[in-house]
Formats: structure tokens, sequence, C-alpha cells
């Protein structure tokens, strides 16, 4: 139950028509809720369903609760009991029926897959209860993992509830809700998308339901209906679904109606002989058919009897018998001695096949076909090795069939071969193999995948491998560790949050300067051996000595709003891309909020090794940033390299031209200081040399007198 609101339409304790004592709240929907009661009378607990006010009015909502109460007639353990229907003295309309008292299927599978087998058990008791209802012409039409539930959490104890919308199809009868679409477009049929339901809709919606508990995820129906229409006319995928539960699956949920089962009792046959084990394997596992389930397939013999023999050898054996029991063979059959002589022919499988899969997230799964319970064995404790799990040995179908004479061999060592994969599913069909997983690395898959070639090569095996290089989380911290060797212009970055993880998928942006090309390759090279199959992006600028020299004596600061302006001195426009041909004229802006203020210092790192002291210099000495340029918007724009014109008209102004002694990358850098950055004004220009070792002496222990740092690239090309 969960907890009351004042809003609720009943509270705990109150009393319902003299008869039913409100114990709590089970659940709230979009027109009513429902609540778990005692009968006071005979002390039965029951559910009621009660609709809110605006709907206990309607007349069309109250024709659907009457509609549903209708199903009292119908009593089989596999389907919820309705009880009453009527109308409390406050007007709420109320719908009494058997309280389930167990998870749903859906609360099952959202912990994880169900397995395989309890699917199964759960789709036989479901069809037992369909078996019924459509007997009554009754159409579930909305059959979900929300709609079973599991008494006390058993499979064995399914039990179809909400028959809300069902339809009557019995003839003459009236459909409550019309032809239009009702269910869940996740699970309902292509039919049901054009208002059509019959006994095959439900059937197609178990099978959907099915897999969906399989995966343990609700399947995506479509984004927009024209997408949801195309995709219910294809088949729906089950891969890596372990037989018989695939086939079964594919069966229920074909697209075309007449392509699935007619009946529900058709879908108990095929159950019946998936699950209720052939006579001779119950005497081998211990298994009793169940209630009225006729012996399906073949007699495997008992653990420790002697194989049976073949041509008149087996013959000899029966008549030395006879002849020493000397009663004929009427005495050792009562005896059953004779029974490891008399066993039938195991049926053919054609394929012969293994299924199985192992994933520490998801139960254990194998699907299996052996000649004998010993054969078997072998393959369900490779198995059990090497992922630390164990399969019911009813995963064992019995069968002749096999291509070579040593097949369970091949298939137990195919698992073993598979012991260093986080996670896989493996498919085996005669000699045919496939084999999809999970390796902790690149170079751990590269290893697995050869050493499984020359295994299946040696044991005969056609292998067809799809495995995806791992680590399942990659910290950013690990790919950090890896980039900060290649640092040769300043730090690599990336684009991920510091301390973040690379899931699967994701893609590794790294971001930076180097020196040269070279570095640019290394980094390429390094990534991939931890970042497995995960994409990466290296966004890398090349820079000259000269600049990097210079960025490794840079202050490292927080981004600030200090920021360098580039366009192009002939129209006026900016330059977004920091590009310049031959002839063309920059012009640079340093930009900074109105208020800011201190002292500015702009330098020029040329192609040739040298620095150009742009501001503070002999013509412009004032380098305080309140004291120059001018405000716009908000923003001081400080002009610091000039339009030729400009120059022209004052030559104390610096312009320049690109020509062909320019051609590479320069650097224009800008510092915002609390106070002078140096004790004397540099000179005009020096060598890169010169200014980076005064810039380190001035920035020494005054990290805090930083205010900001931008800076802009000029890439001057022919």
């Amino acid at each position: 139950m969960i907890d009351s609101l004042p809003s609720d339409i009943f509270r705990a304790g109150q009393v319902l028509n003299n008869t039913y004592e409100i114990a709590g709240i089970l659940g709230r929907g979009g027109t009513g809720e429902v609540y778990r009661a005692r009968n006071q009378i005979t002390g039965r607990v029951v559910a009621i369903k009660a609709l809110n006010s605006q709907f206990s009015g309607n007349a069309d909502y109250v024709e659907l609760m009457k509609r549903e109460e209708e199903m009292r007639n119908i009593l089989h353990d596999a389907v919820v009991r309705y009880t009453d229907c009527s109308r409390t003295d406050a007007g709420a309309v109320i719908l009494v029926m058997d309280f389930i008292d167990g998870p749903s299927l859906n609360d099952q599978m959202l912990g994880g897959r169900v397995d395989p087998r309890d699917l199964m058990i759960v789709a036989h008791r479901v069809a037992e209860g369909l078996v019924v209802t459509h007997r009554h012409g009754i159409v579930h039409r909305d059959l979900s993992p929300d709609n079973i539930i599991l008494r006390g959490g058993k499979p064995e104890l399914a039990t179809i509830i909400d028959f809300g919308i069902a339809k009557d199809t019995s003839a003459g009868a009236r459909t409550i809700v019309g032809n239009d679409f009702a269910g869940k477009y996740e699970y309902a049929a292509p039919e049901q998308l054009e208002g059509r339901a019959d006994a095959r809709t439900d059937l197609y919606s178990l099978g959907a339901t099915l897999l969906a508990a399989f995966r343990g995820e609700v399947p995506f129906p479509g984004a927009t209906p024209g997408e949801i229409v195309r995709r219910k006319q294809q088949r729906i995928d089950t891969s890596g679904v372990p037989e018989p539960l695939k086939g079964i699956i594919d069966w229920l949920t074909d697209p075309d109606p007449a392509g699935r089962p007619q009946s529900a009792e058709e879908l108990l046959d095929r159950l019946d002989a998936a699950l209720k084990p052939a006579g001779g394997r119950s005497k081998a596992r211990g298994d009793t058919p169940a209630r009225g389930a006729p012996a399906r397939g073949a007699t495997a013999r008992p653990r420790g009897a002697p194989p049976p023999k073949s041509g008149g050898g087996a013959l000899k054996w029966v008549a030395a018998l006879v002849v020493l029991l000397g009663g004929g063979a009427g005495g050792a059959w009562y005896a059953g001695l004779l029974d490891p002589f008399l066993v039938e022919p195991l049926p053919v499988a054609s394929p012969y096949t293994l299924t199985a899969s192992h994933d520490p997230a998801a139960p254990a799964a194998l699907s299996t076909h052996a000649p004998t319970v010993e054969a078997g064995d072998l393959i369900l404790n490779a198995y059990a090795q090497i992922t630390g799990r164990t399969i019911d040995p009813l995963a064992v179908t019995l069968a002749d069939g096999m291509p070579v004479q040593i097949w369970p061999e091949v298939a137990a060592g195919l698992i073993e071969e598979l012991r260093p994969l986080e996670s896989w599913t493996l498919t085996l069909e005669n000699l045919e193999a496939e084999v999809e997983g999970l390796a902790a690395s690149a170079a751990e898959r590269d290893r697995l995948v050869g050493q499984m070639r020359v295994w299946a090569q040696g044991n005969g095996v056609n292998l067809t491998t799809s495995i995806v290089a791992g680590p399942v989380r990659l910290p950013s911290t690990t790919v950090q560790g890896l980039i900060d060797t290649f640092e040769t212009c300043g730090p690599l970055t990336q684009a991920i949050e510091p301390g973040g993880i690379y899931e699967l998928g994701d893609e590794i942006v790294v971001r930076g300067d180097v020196v040269g090309s070279g570095d640019v390759e290394a980094v390429q090279g390094a990534l991939p051996g931890i970042a497995g199959d995960r994409p990466v992006r290296v966004e890398l600028t090349v820079l000259n000595e000269q600049l990097c020299a210079i960025r490794a004596v840079m202050p490292d600061t927080p981004p600030s709003a200090l920021s360098v302006w580039l366009g192009d001195g002939g129209t006026g426009q900016a330059n977004l891309s920091g590009v310049y041909t031959t002839g063309q004229n920059p012009v640079v802006e340093v930009h900074a909020p109105e208020g800011a203020d201190g002292t500015l210092w702009v330098m020029v790192v040329d192609t040739d090794g040298k620095v150009f002291n742009v501001l503070p210099n002999i013509n412009w000495t004032d380098n305080r940033l309140a004291n120059n340029g001018t405000v716009q918007g908000g923003v001081r724009r400080v002009r610091v390299l000039w339009s030729v014109d400009e120059f022209r008209a004052d030559p104390s102004r610096m312009a320049f031209r690109i020509e062909d002694k320019d051609y590479g990358k320069s650097e224009v850098i800008a510092i915002l200081t609390r106070s002078d950055l140096f004790d004397m004004r540099r000179p005009r220009d020096e060598s890169v040399a010169s200014l980076a070792e005064a810039l380190a002496a001035a920035l020494e222990g005054r990290e805090d007198e930083i205010l900001g740092v931008a800076s802009r690239i000029i890439d001057a090309r022919p």
C-alpha cells in the first residue's frame, strides 16, 4: 500500500455499504483509485476499484465498470474474480474483486530480466486463463506486464487482472469502448491499431509481454503514429532469447494473425511440449509430468545405466536375460529390468543447437541439445565454471542429430573460450558459431579473437565474432593521465567534466595546443588503447615553438570576461576564424566589462621568434584600462592594432599587412593585472626567450595579481 492523501476518495477504517472496511490505498490513476479492504461479514480480503466523483456520474465510465463486473461468471485461478459492482452512499461507483497478493510481472522485469523458464510457466498459466475468457467471448485487449500478477511471487500462480477495456466478441454482444484502439502501443497487436481485436490479439500481447520481461525493459513502440504503424508491421527482434522461449515469442508475435496460434489451446499444447519433459527425461531428472499432460518425446536412460547396444548384441542380452529369469519376458517387463534395452529412440534435432548468454546484471541463460544426460551435464558444468552460476538441468533437451560425435565437447570448449569476456552471447548451430560480447579492452579483444579463431579452426567450427572493446566505464582521470604525457604546448583538456565517467558509446574529445603534427598523431594513436570502441575526436591546434614557449610560462587562471577581438582593417568586419591572407590588414581590440580596471599589457608573438610589445609602448605609455578605449553597450573596447588608414592618419599607432614573411601562426596575448606587470617598460620587440624569462620572473608569487588573461591566434596564409 501507499501513503494516503487528503484528496483520496476513501480513508482507512471507513466501511463501505456496511460491508467493506478500507485498509488502505493500493494505487491511483487518472479516473479512479484502488483500495485494499476486508469484507466484515466473510473476512475475505478484497480489492476495490473506485471511480473519482467526476467520473462516477459519467454514464460511459459507469458502463465500463458494469461491463467489467459482468465477468464474475468466469471462475478460474488464472483470472481475477469479480464479485460486486455498486454505488456507495456518497455516490462513488465501486467494483469489488479478489485481492491478488504479489508483485506484477512489470515489477519483476523492472528489477532485471526474468528467467526464461519462469516466463514459459507464466505464459502457460496466462494461456490457461485466456482459454476460459476467450470461450466466454471476452478479449482482454490490454494484456501487458502490469496486468499479470504473480500471486506470492510465483510464476505458476500468475493471474490476469484489469479487464476494464475488455471486448465482448460473442454474437450480438455490445462493445463497451467501441472499435477504436484500446490498449498499450508497446504490447498491442498490429490489427489493434485498426480497431480490430480477437483472441489472437491477446496472444500477440502475451508474446510482446514475454519478450519485455526477458529483456527487462519496456519495448519502444515508435515516436510518431507513422513509426508505430511501420514497426508493428515488422517482426519484433528476439535475438539473444534462448530456445524454446524464442520460438514461442516469434510464433505469438507474427504480424499476421494467421501466422500466430489460432487459439490459447493451441499455445498450451506447445507450452506443454516444452515445459513437461519427455517420459525418459522425467526418469533421469526425477520430474513428474504435470497433471493431465501427455508424455512427449523420447526416454533417456537413467544415470549410471549402461548405454543401449545396437544390432544383434542387444537382442542377445534380452534373450539371455529371459532365459536366466526362466519366466519369459513377462516377469522382467513388470520388474522394469528391460527398460535400458527398450528405450524409445530420441527425436532428431536439426539443427543441433546451443544458445547461452552471460551478463552479471541479468539472469543466467542457457538452452542446449545433448545426446545424453551426462553430455548435457558437461555443457552445464562448463557454463557454471566460467560464470559461477548454475543452470536448471531442464535447459538440456535430449536429442539425436549431432553433426559430429564430439559436439558436446566442442560446445563445452567454446563456452570455456569465452571466460575472459565480461559479458557474452553464444549461438551454436551444428558447427556454425556466433559470439557477441564485451572485452575489457581493445588489446584483450584482439588477443581473444585471435585465440578463438585458432581454437575454432582446430575444432572444425565456423566462427563469427562481434566483440565490443570496453571497459564498460572509463574514468576521465585515466584519460587525463595519458594525455598529460603528450603536453608540448600547454595543458591538454577533455570536453567532459573533471572527474566524469565515459560510458560505452560516449565520445572522447581532447582539446589543446601542440608544437607539431607529430604530437597530434601520437595522441590519436595512444587513446584507442584505453578508449576501447568509444569514438575519439582529437581537436588539437598545431602552433610553433615560439608560441608554445610563451604558453609554458603563462599563468593558469580561471576564465574571465577579458577577450581579444579580431577584425579586418579593410572592411571593419569581425574575423571569427582568425585566418588572414596576403594583403589583408588585421586589426585587434581587447574587450573588457565597462566597470573593469587594472593595468593592461598586450603583446604579439610573431612567427619569426620575436615578441612585439604593443601596450604600453614608447608612444602609448598609459596602460591603465579605465583610461583607454571607448565604451559601447557596456563593453570597453581598446584598439591595439589599427587599420592602415588609421595608421596613416596617426603614425604613432601600430598597423601591418600580411606578407609572405608573415605566413604562419602568430598570437595576440592580453594580460590584465592589479598593478604594472613589469617594473619598467619592455622594448618594442625582443626575443621569445628574453620575454619568457622576464614574464616568468614577473609572475612568480603574484598569482593573485592576475585579473584576466585572453589570447587569439592570427593564422596568416598565402
